[in-house]
Protein backbone atom coordinates (compact mmCIF):
# COMPACT_ATOMS: atom_id res chain seq x y z
CA UNK A 1 0.00 0.00 0.00
CA UNK A 2 1.49 3.40 -1.10
CA UNK A 3 2.12 5.80 2.12
CA UNK A 4 -0.63 8.37 2.97
CA UNK A 5 -0.36 11.63 4.23
CA UNK A 6 -2.62 12.73 7.37
CA UNK A 7 -4.32 15.31 7.40
CA UNK A 8 -3.96 16.06 11.23
CA UNK A 9 -0.01 16.82 10.14
CA UNK A 10 -0.99 20.02 9.00
CA UNK A 11 -1.98 22.25 11.52
CA UNK A 12 -4.83 23.43 12.14
CA UNK A 13 -5.02 26.94 10.80
CA UNK A 14 -3.54 25.77 7.32
CA UNK A 15 -6.66 22.71 7.17
CA UNK A 16 -9.05 25.52 7.72
CA UNK A 17 -7.43 27.55 4.34
CA UNK A 18 -7.47 24.37 2.56
CA UNK A 19 -11.26 23.59 3.31
CA UNK A 20 -11.88 27.46 1.91
CA UNK A 21 -9.58 26.99 -1.38
CA UNK A 22 -11.24 23.55 -1.90
CA UNK A 23 -14.99 25.51 -1.96
CA UNK A 24 -13.58 27.73 -3.98
CA UNK A 25 -12.71 25.46 -6.71
CA UNK A 26 -15.61 23.77 -6.48
CA UNK A 27 -16.39 20.02 -7.48
CA UNK A 28 -15.09 20.37 -11.23
CA UNK A 29 -11.89 21.75 -10.82
CA UNK A 30 -9.95 19.24 -8.31
CA UNK A 31 -6.65 20.27 -6.32
CA UNK A 32 -3.36 18.78 -5.56
CA UNK A 33 -0.88 18.67 -2.59
CA UNK A 34 2.30 18.68 -4.63
CA UNK A 35 6.06 19.15 -4.30
CA UNK A 36 8.50 20.24 -1.25
CA UNK A 37 4.74 20.37 0.91
CA UNK A 38 4.44 16.39 0.55
CA UNK A 39 7.84 15.48 1.37
CA UNK A 40 7.87 17.18 4.61
CA UNK A 41 4.83 15.59 5.79
CA UNK A 42 5.77 12.16 4.75
CA UNK A 43 9.35 12.85 6.68
CA UNK A 44 7.42 14.80 9.85
CA UNK A 45 8.74 18.40 9.11
CA UNK A 46 6.77 21.38 9.87
CA UNK A 47 5.42 23.15 6.48
CA UNK A 48 7.20 25.89 5.28
CA UNK A 49 4.49 26.66 2.70
CA UNK A 50 1.72 24.71 0.54
CA UNK A 51 2.28 23.80 -2.55
CA UNK A 52 -0.54 23.28 -4.93
CA UNK A 53 -1.63 22.42 -8.23
CA UNK A 54 -4.46 22.68 -10.34
CA UNK A 55 -5.59 21.91 -14.32
CA UNK A 56 -6.01 25.64 -14.66
CA UNK A 57 -7.22 29.05 -13.21
CA UNK A 58 -4.64 28.72 -10.18
CA UNK A 59 -4.27 33.00 -10.37
CA UNK A 60 -7.89 33.28 -10.06
CA UNK A 61 -7.90 30.78 -7.71
CA UNK A 62 -5.40 32.85 -5.49
CA UNK A 63 -6.56 35.75 -5.86
CA UNK A 64 -10.09 34.61 -4.63
CA UNK A 65 -8.60 32.58 -1.69
CA UNK A 66 -5.90 35.68 -0.75
CA UNK A 67 -9.55 37.89 -0.88
CA UNK A 68 -11.58 35.20 1.37
CA UNK A 69 -8.73 34.62 4.03
CA UNK A 70 -7.56 38.14 4.45
CA UNK A 71 -4.71 37.73 2.95
CA UNK A 72 -2.18 39.28 0.07
CA UNK A 73 -1.86 38.10 -3.42
CA UNK A 74 1.15 37.62 -5.64
CA UNK A 75 1.90 36.89 -9.04
CA UNK A 76 5.06 34.59 -9.11
CA UNK A 77 4.97 33.98 -13.14
CA UNK A 78 1.58 34.81 -14.68
CA UNK A 79 2.97 33.21 -17.89
CA UNK A 80 3.01 29.75 -15.96
CA UNK A 81 -0.31 30.69 -13.93
CA UNK A 82 1.61 30.71 -10.45
CA UNK A 83 0.19 32.61 -8.06
CA UNK A 84 1.12 33.04 -3.72
CA UNK A 85 -1.23 33.99 -1.29
CA UNK A 86 0.52 35.47 2.12
CA UNK A 87 0.21 36.90 5.38
CA UNK A 88 -3.36 35.16 5.81
CA UNK A 89 -1.73 33.84 9.24
CA UNK A 90 -1.00 30.49 7.75
CA UNK A 91 2.15 29.34 5.94
CA UNK A 92 2.10 30.68 2.33
CA UNK A 93 -0.05 29.12 -0.14
CA UNK A 94 1.42 28.68 -3.45
CA UNK A 95 -1.22 27.82 -6.63
CA UNK A 96 0.36 26.73 -10.05
CA UNK A 97 -1.44 25.46 -13.01
CA UNK A 98 -0.65 22.05 -14.58
CA UNK A 99 2.77 22.33 -16.38
CA UNK A 100 0.97 19.50 -18.85
CA UNK A 101 -2.49 17.77 -19.71
CA UNK A 102 -2.75 15.91 -16.87
CA UNK A 103 -1.28 15.34 -13.36
CA UNK A 104 1.33 12.81 -14.02
CA UNK A 105 2.42 14.68 -16.80
CA UNK A 106 3.06 17.62 -14.23
CA UNK A 107 4.96 15.83 -11.71
CA UNK A 108 7.03 14.36 -14.28
CA UNK A 109 8.09 17.51 -15.14
CA UNK A 110 9.14 19.05 -12.17
CA UNK A 111 12.81 19.21 -10.79
CA UNK A 112 13.66 16.31 -8.45
CA UNK A 113 11.77 12.88 -8.06
CA UNK A 114 11.32 13.49 -4.13
CA UNK A 115 9.20 16.87 -5.05
CA UNK A 116 7.32 14.91 -7.39
CA UNK A 117 4.69 13.95 -5.68
CA UNK A 118 1.02 14.86 -4.75
CA UNK A 119 -2.06 13.85 -2.64
CA UNK A 120 -5.48 14.64 -3.77
CA UNK A 121 -6.69 17.84 -1.36
CA UNK A 122 -10.41 16.34 -1.94
CA UNK A 123 -9.35 12.99 -0.44
CA UNK A 124 -7.45 14.37 2.25
CA UNK A 125 -10.22 16.68 3.31
CA UNK A 126 -12.96 13.62 2.89
CA UNK A 127 -10.95 10.81 4.84
CA UNK A 128 -8.40 12.65 6.94
CA UNK A 129 -5.55 10.99 4.98
CA UNK A 130 -5.39 10.24 1.28
CA UNK A 131 -2.32 7.98 -0.70
CA UNK A 132 0.74 9.62 -2.19
CA UNK A 133 0.81 9.62 -6.09
CA UNK A 134 4.29 8.87 -7.48
CA UNK A 135 4.94 8.53 -10.80
CA UNK A 136 8.79 8.40 -10.96
CA UNK A 137 9.85 6.88 -7.80
CA UNK A 138 10.11 9.92 -5.47
CA UNK A 139 9.08 7.87 -2.33
CA UNK A 140 12.13 5.26 -2.95
CA UNK A 141 14.45 7.75 -3.24
CA UNK A 142 12.81 9.58 -0.34
CA UNK A 143 13.63 6.45 2.26
CA UNK A 144 17.28 6.65 0.77
CA UNK A 145 18.29 10.26 0.95
CA UNK A 146 18.87 10.42 -3.47
CA UNK A 147 18.47 13.07 -5.22
CA UNK A 148 17.38 12.54 -8.80
CA UNK A 149 15.96 14.54 -11.68
CA UNK A 150 12.41 13.95 -12.03
CA UNK A 151 13.45 13.94 -15.76
CA UNK A 152 16.46 14.19 -18.31
CA UNK A 153 15.54 17.51 -19.12
CA UNK A 154 14.80 19.45 -15.87
CA UNK A 155 18.36 20.77 -15.42
CA UNK A 156 18.34 22.35 -19.27
CA UNK A 157 15.10 23.71 -19.04
CA UNK A 158 15.57 25.90 -15.39
CA UNK A 159 18.90 25.73 -14.40
CA UNK A 160 18.48 27.33 -11.07
CA UNK A 161 17.11 23.90 -10.43
CA UNK A 162 20.85 23.39 -9.96
CA UNK A 163 21.02 25.22 -6.94
CA UNK A 164 18.02 23.46 -4.83
CA UNK A 165 19.58 20.09 -6.09
CA UNK A 166 23.14 20.99 -4.52
CA UNK A 167 20.88 21.88 -1.03
CA UNK A 168 18.91 19.20 -0.50
CA UNK A 169 21.47 16.71 -1.28
CA UNK A 170 24.04 18.84 1.12
CA UNK A 171 22.09 18.21 3.80
CA UNK A 172 23.09 15.17 6.52
CA UNK A 173 22.25 11.83 4.81
CA UNK A 174 21.62 12.79 1.60
CA UNK A 175 23.48 12.30 -2.20
CA UNK A 176 23.07 13.32 -5.72
CA UNK A 177 22.59 10.65 -8.02
CA UNK A 178 25.52 9.98 -10.50
CA UNK A 179 23.62 11.45 -13.48
CA UNK A 180 21.98 14.18 -11.82
CA UNK A 181 25.00 15.55 -10.75
CA UNK A 182 26.67 15.39 -14.00
CA UNK A 183 23.20 17.40 -15.31
CA UNK A 184 23.97 19.70 -12.60
CA UNK A 185 27.76 20.39 -13.22
CA UNK A 186 26.58 21.02 -17.23
CA UNK A 187 23.87 23.41 -16.42
CA UNK A 188 26.14 25.74 -14.10
CA UNK A 189 26.51 28.02 -16.80
CA UNK A 190 23.39 28.73 -17.57
CA UNK A 191 23.00 30.20 -14.33
CA UNK A 192 24.50 33.34 -15.76
CA UNK A 193 20.73 33.96 -17.84
CA UNK A 194 18.72 32.90 -14.43
CA UNK A 195 16.83 36.25 -12.90
CA UNK A 196 19.39 37.43 -10.39
CA UNK A 197 15.92 37.27 -7.50
CA UNK A 198 15.75 33.86 -8.26
CA UNK A 199 19.65 33.56 -7.65
CA UNK A 200 19.04 35.31 -4.40
CA UNK A 201 15.95 32.82 -3.26
CA UNK A 202 17.78 30.21 -3.78
CA UNK A 203 20.83 31.77 -2.00
CA UNK A 204 18.96 32.99 1.17
CA UNK A 205 17.29 29.38 1.48
CA UNK A 206 21.24 27.70 1.40
CA UNK A 207 22.24 30.75 3.97
CA UNK A 208 19.11 29.41 6.07
CA UNK A 209 20.34 26.51 6.59
CA UNK A 210 21.30 24.92 10.28
CA UNK A 211 24.69 24.25 8.54
CA UNK A 212 24.97 27.02 5.39
CA UNK A 213 28.33 25.38 4.89
CA UNK A 214 28.12 22.28 3.68
CA UNK A 215 25.69 23.42 1.05
CA UNK A 216 28.32 26.64 -0.35
CA UNK A 217 30.89 23.33 -0.26
CA UNK A 218 28.68 21.59 -2.92
CA UNK A 219 28.07 24.46 -4.82
CA UNK A 220 31.76 24.89 -5.37
CA UNK A 221 31.82 21.04 -6.08
CA UNK A 222 29.26 21.61 -8.54
CA UNK A 223 30.93 24.45 -10.58
CA UNK A 224 27.99 26.49 -9.61
CA UNK A 225 29.68 29.60 -7.05
CA UNK A 226 31.86 30.00 -9.50
CA UNK A 227 29.35 31.28 -12.02
CA UNK A 228 27.60 33.15 -8.89
CA UNK A 229 30.96 34.54 -7.40
CA UNK A 230 33.15 34.59 -9.90
CA UNK A 231 36.07 36.27 -7.48
CA UNK A 232 35.99 33.04 -5.72
CA UNK A 233 38.63 31.69 -8.92
CA UNK A 234 40.92 34.43 -7.75
CA UNK A 235 40.73 33.25 -3.86
CA UNK A 236 41.38 29.78 -4.55
CA UNK A 237 44.48 30.32 -6.36
CA UNK A 238 45.29 32.95 -3.28
CA UNK A 239 48.02 31.25 -1.27
CA UNK A 240 48.90 32.65 2.30
CA UNK A 241 52.12 32.67 4.31
CA UNK A 242 52.44 31.09 7.80
CA UNK A 243 50.76 30.99 10.17
CA UNK A 244 47.66 30.30 7.79
CA UNK A 245 46.98 26.60 6.73
CA UNK A 246 44.59 27.60 3.80
CA UNK A 247 44.33 29.03 0.46
CA UNK A 248 42.41 32.77 0.71
CA UNK A 249 39.20 30.16 -0.49
CA UNK A 250 39.63 27.62 1.91
CA UNK A 251 40.08 29.72 4.37
CA UNK A 252 36.84 31.50 3.97
CA UNK A 253 35.01 28.46 3.65
CA UNK A 254 36.34 27.56 7.05
CA UNK A 255 35.02 30.74 8.21
CA UNK A 256 31.71 29.76 7.29
CA UNK A 257 32.09 26.86 9.16
CA UNK A 258 32.84 28.59 12.06
CA UNK A 259 30.14 30.65 12.03
CA UNK A 260 27.93 27.86 11.56
CA UNK A 261 29.30 26.30 14.86
CA UNK A 262 28.98 29.29 16.79
CA UNK A 263 25.22 29.94 15.91
CA UNK A 264 24.46 25.94 16.47
CA UNK A 265 25.34 27.05 19.99
CA UNK A 266 25.88 30.95 21.06
CA UNK A 267 25.18 29.67 24.97
CA UNK A 268 29.15 29.02 25.10
CA UNK A 269 29.55 32.36 24.73
CA UNK A 270 28.47 32.48 28.46
CA UNK A 271 26.96 35.06 29.39
CA UNK A 272 26.15 36.73 26.15
CA UNK A 273 24.47 33.77 24.83
CA UNK A 274 20.40 34.80 25.11
CA UNK A 275 21.24 38.56 24.05
CA UNK A 276 23.78 37.35 21.08
CA UNK A 277 20.73 34.34 19.68
CA UNK A 278 17.94 37.44 20.48
CA UNK A 279 20.50 39.58 18.37
CA UNK A 280 21.02 37.56 14.82
CA UNK A 281 17.41 36.72 14.47
CA UNK A 282 16.89 40.66 13.65
CA UNK A 283 15.56 40.68 10.64
CA UNK A 284 17.32 42.66 7.72
CA UNK A 285 15.08 42.64 5.28
CA UNK A 286 13.62 39.86 2.93
CA UNK A 287 13.82 36.72 4.16
CA UNK A 288 17.76 37.75 5.84
CA UNK A 289 18.38 37.60 9.27
CA UNK A 290 21.39 38.28 11.11
CA UNK A 291 22.29 34.99 10.70
CA UNK A 292 22.30 35.06 6.80
CA UNK A 293 24.28 38.07 6.73
CA UNK A 294 27.17 37.09 9.02
CA UNK A 295 27.48 33.80 7.22
CA UNK A 296 27.95 35.77 3.83
CA UNK A 297 30.37 38.12 5.48
CA UNK A 298 32.44 35.04 6.56
CA UNK A 299 32.46 34.12 2.61
CA UNK A 300 33.61 37.46 1.80
CA UNK A 301 35.36 39.32 4.60
CA UNK A 302 38.61 38.59 2.34
CA UNK A 303 36.88 38.86 -1.18
CA UNK A 304 39.87 40.97 -2.27
CA UNK A 305 43.07 39.60 -1.03
CA UNK A 306 44.18 38.23 -4.44
CA UNK A 307 44.05 41.83 -5.47
CA UNK A 308 45.72 43.44 -2.71
CA UNK A 309 48.59 40.39 -2.67
CA UNK A 310 52.05 42.04 -2.48
CA UNK A 311 55.47 40.40 -1.72
CA UNK A 312 57.92 43.11 0.36
CA UNK A 313 61.19 42.39 1.66
CA UNK A 314 60.17 38.71 0.52
CA UNK A 315 57.20 38.12 2.91
CA UNK A 316 53.42 38.05 1.11
CA UNK A 317 51.48 41.22 2.38
CA UNK A 318 47.41 41.79 1.73
CA UNK A 319 47.99 45.51 2.78
CA UNK A 320 44.43 47.52 2.54
CA UNK A 321 42.03 44.03 1.47
CA UNK A 322 39.49 45.07 4.06
CA UNK A 323 39.03 48.79 2.41
CA UNK A 324 39.22 47.25 -1.01
CA UNK A 325 37.25 43.92 0.21
CA UNK A 326 34.14 46.61 1.36
CA UNK A 327 34.52 48.41 -2.25
CA UNK A 328 33.61 45.08 -3.87
CA UNK A 329 30.49 44.43 -1.30
CA UNK A 330 28.28 46.68 -3.52
CA UNK A 331 28.58 45.00 -6.56
CA UNK A 332 27.89 41.76 -5.42
CA UNK A 333 24.96 43.15 -3.59
CA UNK A 334 23.59 44.32 -6.61
CA UNK A 335 24.58 41.13 -8.68
CA UNK A 336 22.12 39.06 -6.22
CA UNK A 337 19.43 41.97 -5.47
CA UNK A 338 20.14 41.44 -1.81
CA UNK A 339 18.71 43.95 0.34
CA UNK A 340 19.76 47.12 1.34
CA UNK A 341 19.98 46.82 4.82
CA UNK A 342 21.96 43.61 4.38
CA UNK A 343 24.27 45.39 2.13
CA UNK A 344 25.39 47.68 4.67
CA UNK A 345 25.60 45.21 7.48
CA UNK A 346 28.27 43.32 4.71
CA UNK A 347 29.80 47.14 4.20
CA UNK A 348 30.92 47.43 7.34
CA UNK A 349 31.76 43.84 8.57
CA UNK A 350 34.15 43.87 5.31
CA UNK A 351 35.63 46.60 5.98
CA UNK A 352 36.18 46.68 10.09
CA UNK A 353 37.04 42.88 10.04
CA UNK A 354 40.92 43.78 11.12
CA UNK A 355 39.80 46.10 13.89
CA UNK A 356 40.08 43.26 16.81
CA UNK A 357 43.04 41.89 15.67
CA UNK A 358 44.43 45.74 15.71
CA UNK A 359 43.06 46.19 19.10
CA UNK A 360 45.16 42.78 20.23
CA UNK A 361 48.16 43.95 18.92
CA UNK A 362 48.11 47.05 20.80
CA UNK A 363 48.24 45.10 23.63
CA UNK A 364 45.59 46.05 26.87
CA UNK A 365 42.34 47.21 25.52
CA UNK A 366 41.29 50.83 27.09
CA UNK A 367 38.23 52.65 27.73
CA UNK A 368 38.30 54.83 24.54
CA UNK A 369 39.51 51.70 22.58
CA UNK A 370 36.52 50.23 23.89
CA UNK A 371 33.82 52.75 22.82
CA UNK A 372 35.45 53.72 19.53
CA UNK A 373 35.05 50.10 18.64
CA UNK A 374 31.51 50.30 19.65
CA UNK A 375 30.91 53.83 17.86
CA UNK A 376 32.13 52.68 14.52
CA UNK A 377 30.13 49.01 14.78
CA UNK A 378 27.01 50.35 15.75
CA UNK A 379 24.49 47.25 15.78
CA UNK A 380 26.93 45.34 14.25
CA UNK A 381 29.80 45.21 16.59
CA UNK A 382 28.64 41.85 18.03
CA UNK A 383 28.55 40.56 14.46
CA UNK A 384 32.15 41.78 14.29
CA UNK A 385 32.78 39.60 17.33
CA UNK A 386 31.67 36.38 16.18
CA UNK A 387 33.25 36.81 12.72
CA UNK A 388 36.16 37.68 14.73
CA UNK A 389 35.77 34.38 16.31
CA UNK A 390 35.45 32.41 13.05
CA UNK A 391 38.02 34.15 11.18
CA UNK A 392 40.71 33.56 13.89
CA UNK A 393 39.59 29.90 13.79
CA UNK A 394 39.69 29.21 10.07
CA UNK A 395 43.61 30.64 10.54
CA UNK A 396 44.74 27.03 11.65
CA UNK A 397 41.47 24.90 11.14
CA UNK A 398 40.43 25.19 15.41
CA UNK A 399 36.94 25.56 16.50
CA UNK A 400 35.88 28.75 17.42
CA UNK A 401 34.96 27.80 20.84
CA UNK A 402 38.68 27.18 21.28
CA UNK A 403 39.38 30.52 20.57
CA UNK A 404 37.28 32.09 21.95
CA UNK A 405 38.54 30.43 25.49
CA UNK A 406 41.79 31.09 24.75
CA UNK A 407 44.65 33.64 24.55
CA UNK A 408 43.23 34.59 21.11
CA UNK A 409 39.94 35.38 22.38
CA UNK A 410 41.10 37.58 24.97
CA UNK A 411 40.09 40.81 22.86
CA UNK A 412 36.41 39.34 21.76
CA UNK A 413 35.90 38.58 25.54
CA UNK A 414 37.11 41.89 26.51
CA UNK A 415 35.17 43.90 23.93
CA UNK A 416 31.74 41.85 24.73
CA UNK A 417 32.22 42.79 28.44
CA UNK A 418 31.65 46.41 27.32
CA UNK A 419 28.25 45.79 25.26
CA UNK A 420 26.09 47.04 28.38
CA UNK A 421 28.34 50.03 29.29
CA UNK A 422 28.31 50.83 26.37
CA UNK A 423 24.43 50.96 25.29
CA UNK A 424 24.07 52.90 28.36
CA UNK A 425 26.51 55.63 27.30
CA UNK A 426 24.93 55.92 23.68
CA UNK A 427 21.31 56.20 25.42
CA UNK A 428 22.74 58.64 27.55
CA UNK A 429 21.32 62.33 26.46
CA UNK A 430 24.03 64.60 25.49
CA UNK A 431 25.60 67.48 27.35
CA UNK A 432 26.68 69.55 24.00
CA UNK A 433 24.21 70.58 20.93
CA UNK A 434 25.95 72.09 18.03
CA UNK A 435 24.95 75.76 19.10
CA UNK A 436 26.74 75.25 21.95
CA UNK A 437 29.97 74.51 20.63
CA UNK A 438 29.45 77.02 17.46
CA UNK A 439 28.96 79.72 20.02
CA UNK A 440 32.25 78.75 22.34
CA UNK A 441 34.50 78.24 19.29
CA UNK A 442 32.97 80.71 16.88
CA UNK A 443 32.63 78.18 14.32
CA UNK A 444 30.36 78.10 11.34
CA UNK A 445 28.25 74.82 10.79
CA UNK A 446 30.56 72.96 9.01
CA UNK A 447 32.49 69.12 9.72
CA UNK A 448 34.78 70.51 12.84
CA UNK A 449 31.44 70.95 14.61
CA UNK A 450 30.52 66.96 14.28
CA UNK A 451 34.07 66.35 15.29
CA UNK A 452 34.47 68.15 18.21
CA UNK A 453 30.42 66.95 19.20
CA UNK A 454 32.17 63.63 18.86
CA UNK A 455 35.07 64.35 21.10
CA UNK A 456 32.81 65.38 23.50
CA UNK A 457 30.58 62.41 23.19
CA UNK A 458 33.73 60.16 23.65
CA UNK A 459 34.47 62.21 27.19
CA UNK A 460 30.98 61.59 28.36
CA UNK A 461 30.96 58.16 27.68
CA UNK A 462 34.19 57.84 29.69
CA UNK A 463 33.04 59.90 32.76
CA UNK A 464 35.41 62.60 32.04
CA UNK A 465 32.61 64.87 31.79
CA UNK A 466 29.42 65.01 33.44
CA UNK A 467 28.38 68.94 32.90
CA UNK A 468 27.64 71.27 29.92
CA UNK A 469 30.66 73.20 31.38
CA UNK A 470 33.20 70.51 32.05
CA UNK A 471 32.42 69.34 28.53
CA UNK A 472 33.13 72.55 26.92
CA UNK A 473 36.29 72.88 29.44
CA UNK A 474 37.57 69.75 28.25
CA UNK A 475 37.45 70.49 24.43
CA UNK A 476 39.03 73.28 25.12
CA UNK A 477 42.32 72.08 26.65
CA UNK A 478 42.03 68.88 24.31
CA UNK A 479 40.82 70.01 21.08
CA UNK A 480 42.90 73.17 20.08
CA UNK A 481 40.16 75.89 18.59
CA UNK A 482 40.31 75.23 14.48
CA UNK A 483 41.92 71.83 14.58
CA UNK A 484 38.76 69.88 15.99
CA UNK A 485 40.81 66.60 14.63
CA UNK A 486 43.69 66.81 16.99
CA UNK A 487 43.40 63.27 18.37
CA UNK A 488 40.80 62.04 16.80
CA UNK A 489 42.96 59.18 15.96
CA UNK A 490 42.30 55.70 17.58
CA UNK A 491 44.31 53.41 19.08
CA UNK A 492 43.54 51.61 16.13
CA UNK A 493 46.42 53.23 13.96
CA UNK A 494 48.84 50.77 14.38
CA UNK A 495 50.28 49.40 11.43
CA UNK A 496 49.47 45.95 10.91
CA UNK A 497 51.23 42.47 9.40
CA UNK A 498 48.70 42.68 6.44
CA UNK A 499 49.32 38.54 5.43
CA UNK A 500 46.92 38.04 9.38
CA UNK A 501 43.09 38.23 9.40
Amino acid sequence: MAPRVSLSSIAGGAQEALAVLAGLAGPSRPLWLVGAAVRQLLVGHPLADLDLATPRDALALARALADRLGGRFVALDPERGAGRVVGAGVPAIDLVDFRAPDLEGDLRARDFTINALAVSLAALLREGAAEVIDPTGGLTDLREGVVRLAGPAAIAEDPVRGLRGARLAARPGWRLDPGTEAAIRAGAPGLATVAAERIRDELTAFLSEVRAAPGLRMLDRLGLLAVLLPESAAMRDTAQPLPHRFDVWEHSLRAVEGIDALLADLDRLAPWGPALRRHVEEPLGGDFTRRESLRLAALLHDVAKPETRAVIDGRIRFFGHDEAGARRIPGIVERWRLPRRVGQVLERLVAQHLRPMHLAQAGQITRRARFRFFRALGDDAWDLLLLALADAAALSGAAPFEVWAGEGGAVVRALMAGVEAQAAAAAAPRLLRGEDVMAAFGLAPGPAVGRLLERAGEAQALGLVRSRDEALEYLRRHVAPGRADDGAGTELDTPTDGCLE
